[in-house]
């Protein structure tokens, strides 16, 4: 049987879950896959986990720690076929997922990737879908009208263990961008919706597991950079290389990312920062968010610029505590 796609999965500390990402895999109604593993130096039992499958279809690669993005592209380097579809080793896929994307694949070819919907599962078990906006309803599928206001203003209708990339596209675009741990997944599929349309499918693809171990985005949100695909954007938009009927989207789904940064940046103490990011954000959807956060920035500075220093820090630290504690639930 020729294989399709190539299923990478990034394997780091996730020894729990693995069994169930690839118990996925191999429950889906279409057959002719390759699963590669690349395990990214873990220090748990995953890779022997891994070992046990006596399935030909199934390779365990094993590398010196390099962060997931490198792990990715690893992966892709070795895939034998033109489809690459990506699972976290912490995540899991509905057995008609690949049957979907395929019949995805044939009806949209112009297509820069493709992705089913999925349900996010919470820390108390409970599975609801992800927040889709600008997308019509169910069970419509197709190419979506548009990607850029339907991540400024809901959850991304595309996330890492869904979609499959064409290979050809995955190394037009340049893989995941390496030297980052956050939003890396979001700059790859933005470069692509920038090109290609995105065809999406209402059929239940995937769970993702917020309740899972050991996941990067529960790390503390790096709000001393700019998400890289902000960045790009920007430029693009700068260059003008992004077609006119995006532009305003595009700006959207900038002023949300910068405004989340801008946030965390304020609840960090760094207020002038906050500032700086806030005021560089224009918007039509989000004016009034933008106009509350302006005024607890000013309020903050007006705090630190009258209370005694200790006090303020005090204030700042249980705010923040207080933030961790309800994000956490």
């Amino acid at each position: 049987m020729n294989k399709k796609f190539s299923v990478i999965i990034p394997l780091y500390n996730k020894g729990p879950h693995i069994a169930r990402a690839i118990e996925s895999n191999l429950q889906q109604t279409i057959q002719n896959f390759e699963i590669i593993v690349i395990d990214d130096h873990s220090r748990d039992g995953g890779p022997a986990i891994v070992r046990s499958y006596d399935d030909p279809r199934i390779s365990l690669i094993e590398q010196d720690h390099r962060g997931v993005s490198y792990t990715r592209n690893h992966g892709v380097s070795l895939a034998t076929t033109d489809y690459i579809a990506f699972l976290d080793a912490d995540d899991e896929w509905m057995p008609h997922h690949l049957e979907t994307i395929l019949r995805l694949i044939e009806n949209y070819p112009e297509a820069g990737m493709f992705t089913t919907a999925y349900k996010n599962q919470n820390a108390e078990g409970k599975i609801q879908w992800a927040i889709y906006k600008c997308i019509p309803d169910a069970p419509w599928e197709g190419l979506l009208p548009d990607y850029f206001r339907s991540c400024a203003i809901g959850d991304y209708p595309v996330n890492s263990s869904v979609v499959v990339i064409p290979k050809k596209i995955f190394n037009e675009m340049g893989g995941f961008v390496e030297g980052y741990w956050y939003a890396e997944d979001a700059d790859l599929f933005g470069k692509i919706a920038l090109k290609y349309p995105v065809a999406f499918s209402w059929e239940f693809g995937a769970i993702y597991h917020e309740e899972a171990l050991n996941r990067a985005c529960d790390r503390e949100y790096p709000c001393n950079y700019e998400e890289p695909f902000v960045k790009f954007a920007r430029a693009a938009l700068l260059k003008g290389e992004v077609r006119p009927d995006l532009v305003d989207s595009v700006n959207e789904f900038i002023t949300r990312r910068e405004m989340h940064r801008a946030y965390c940046n304020l609840h960090d103490g760094n207020l002038k920062t906050a500032y700086s990011i806030l005021k560089q954000c224009t918007t039509k959807l989000r004016n009034n968010e933008k106009k509350k956060l302006l005024i607890q920035i000013k309020l903050n500075l007006l705090m630190l610029a009258t209370l005694p220093s200790p006090v303020y820090l005090l204030i700042r630290d249980f705010r923040r505590n207080v933030i961790k504690m309800v994000r956490k639930k």
